[in-house]
């Protein structure tokens, strides 16, 4: 039985002739995620900027009436609702941000969760309120900056971790890779204002484990060719390594975003953002660890003599017969 192949055993793209225009490219896509970052900023969700979560389970229906429930608390103006099941499918979660002004008025946060629980009970008499929780801003606020160092400190470990495995030059460029991957991923949510929240930061720690994943299996191979072939130019052997791999790495891609685009388009509203930076993710992913990660190891001035001391005759012998000239 023959598995199934996507791309040819003897790909033999040069990707290093097209560094330049990919890197302005990226550099061009980094400057304006960073832009939108500072003039719209992000979309925070409950779990960064505080609001109340009301718990209701409907005790004579079998599923709860998501859609009509959302539209009746948005006819409240308070804004879109964040709902949600959980445990069973007659059990939800109703979220919430806190109004204008109730940092000045705590009244108004307490004035709205009444008529929301008011509205619901109104409409839906077998609604049973099981809790009501607030998250206050300052909570949040101190919720929102964990989650970023969060990200922060799993890029900088990941990088001191490929420093050790490899060299220097390797976690320089790897998390040159995953700064970039991040920033794109981010600038899309500030142009979209799509909601930020907690199933966000958890998407883009997976973007940065996907990310690292697809950068050690490149330098790996890149590693591996440095002591193969010692007298091969840079660009070519970077060029060689990247296609060695590049079976796996579309295969990789590709299974994971025919699950992702499924997520996307036939999932549940809750997760379409989650979905979303995800398949973003893969894509820039993907493609940084080719034009970021690689580049970068020329630009460091990685050479096939950086790693590999000189073994005299027995050393030279290899190169020929890898070459095939013994």
């Amino acid at each position: 039985m023959r598995l199934l192949k996507l791309l040819p055993e003897n790909t033999n793209i040069r990707f290093l002739r097209w560094q330049w225009p990919t890197t302005i490219a990226s550099v061009l896509l980094m400057t304006a995620s960073v832009v939108l970052l500072f003039v719209n900023g992000l979309n925070f969700g409950v779990d960064f900027v505080g609001g109340e979560m009301i718990r209701v389970t409907f005790t004579q229906s079998q599923d709860a009436p998501v859609a009509k429930l959302r539209s009746e608390i948005e006819g409240l103006g308070y804004g879109e609702p964040v709902i949600q099941t959980y445990g069973k499918n007659n059990e939800i979660s109703i979220r919430m941000r806190l109004p204008e002004g109730s940092e000045r008025d705590p009244g108004t946060a307490d004035k709205m969760t009444n008529s929301i629980v008011d509205t619901v009970k109104a409409g839906h008499p077998d609604a049973r309120i099981d809790g009501v929780t607030a998250v206050s801003g300052k909570v949040s606020g101190e919720l929102g900056w964990t989650a970023f160092k969060a990200l922060g400190l799993a890029a900088i470990a990941i990088s001191i971790y490929i420093w050790f495995r490899f060299e220097w030059q390797f976690g320089v460029g790897a998390l040159v890779s995953l700064v970039h991957d991040v920033i794109i991923v981010l600038g899309m949510f500030a142009l979209t204002q799509m909601e930020f929240d907690l199933t966000i930061v958890a998407a883009m720690l997976t973007v940065i484990g996907y990310s690292l994943n697809d950068t050690i299996v490149v330098y790996d191979r890149i590693r591996e060719n440095l002591k193969k072939y010692r007298k091969m130019p840079m660009a070519e052997l970077l060029d060689l390594s990247v296609n060695e791999t590049l079976h796996r790495t579309v295969m990789t891609s590709v299974t994971i975003l025919v699950a992702l685009l499924a997520l996307f388009f036939l999932g549940p509203r809750i997760i379409f953002g989650f979905s979303a930076a995800l398949i973003l993710g893969i894509f820039v992913a993907t493609y940084s660890s080719i034009y970021a990660a690689a580049p970068m190891l020329v630009w460091l001035k990685v050479s096939t003599s950086s790693f590999v001391a000189d073994e005299g005759e027995a050393g030279r012998k290899q190169d020929r017969i890898a070459r095939g000239e013994v």
